[in-house]
């Protein structure tokens, strides 16, 4: 058979909506793009754990502190399937946490931005998560099947997170007037950097055709967006704020509601690498990497000891 009759094939079961899986038949250009696509979600989830781990420590009860423990806990063990996940299309785990720890991979430009008071907690639980939840619920059906399996679980999980997120904001708006001040800040510094982790416009977005062929992805960049202005809207009259953009508008029209312009220069300017905390957040995961080592080392030599052992007892 040909490349090309290889290529029909592989289409038709995605077309049929079969599952890829490792050992079948795939297009170099699909192999690499689920690589990189899931690597750099593995990333996001393990740095992602640092603006949040900067208040463990800070929580304001202990309640607050088990939750916010618990849920650092659970975006570890998203970033360990997702690492398993990536591992079976030919890249090891070394080689995607040395792409990241030397900034060759990319993660969500959202873990860039400082988490300044505990309000931010709930921002980054409702806003992020949020926005998390409506790309990673369309990957549950992607065509990959180790990627769409382990996103079953992460998406329990993360719509957990999102309202524990929404139900901080909650309490803080009920409360003092400074207390729903830090709940109004919260929202207007962590609002815009949301909508950007959608990712480049459609008409910028140079995977976009392809993934969506490929059933990658099941809805585009401004599809997602949009779905995510429309429900933000509504949820945040429950907490009696307001949404930090003066073009938000329903437009009856298109059904759905207009909004502003978001700022592309930031965006691009944060993904290269100069946002508020690209370095901060890059030099700590070195740091814990580098401190880390002996823990990995006695690991892998107790896993080589009970190995031994086992291989002695069937000789």
């Amino acid at each position: 058979m040909e490349v090309q009759d290889f290529e029909k094939l592989f289409q038709d079961r995605i077309d049929a909506e079969i599952k890829i899986e490792p050992k079948d038949w795939m297009p170099d250009a699909y192999r690499k793009t689920n690589i990189r696509q899931i690597s750099q979600h593995a990333h996001s989830e393990v740095v992602g754990m640092l603006p949040e781990g900067n208040w463990i420590s800070r929580a304001p009860s202990l309640k607050r502190k088990a939750i916010l423990l618990a849920k650092v806990q659970d975006e570890a063990g998203h970033g360990l399937y997702l690492y398993s996940a990536a591992e079976t299309l030919g890249m090891s785990r070394d080689e995607m946490v040395e792409q990241l720890l030397t900034g060759k991979a990319k993660y969500s430009s959202i873990f860039n931005y400082p988490t300044l008071t505990w309000a931010d907690m709930g921002a980054v639980g409702w806003l992020v998560d949020g926005a998390a939840i409506l790309n990673q619920v369309m990957l549950c059906r992607t065509s990959y099947g180790p990627y769409a399996r382990a996103m079953v679980r992460i998406c329990k999980e993360e719509s957990f997170h999102q309202r524990q997120g929404f139900e901080v904001l909650l309490v803080l708006s009920q409360g003092t007037p400074e207390q729903k001040a830090m709940c109004q800040d919260a929202i207007n510094r962590w609002w815009w950097p949301s909508l950007m982790m959608f990712g480049p416009k459609d008409s910028e977005s140079t995977n976009s055709d392809q993934s969506m062929k490929w059933k990658i992805k099941r809805k585009t960049n401004d599809e997602l967006r949009q779905q995510f202005v429309d429900m933000c809207v509504e949820q945040v009259k429950v907490l009696g704020m307001t949404l930090p953009d003066k073009d938000l508008k329903w437009n009856e029209q298109r059904r759905h509601y207009d909004f502003g312009e978001i700022n592309w220069d930031e965006f691009w300017a944060v993904v290269k690498g100069n946002g508020p905390c690209n370095k901060q957040r890059l030099d700590a995961r070195n740091k814990a990497h580098t401190e880390g080592a002996w823990v990995r080392e006695a690991a892998m030599a107790h896993a080589e000891k009970k190995k031994n052992k086992q291989l002695q007892k069937v000789a």
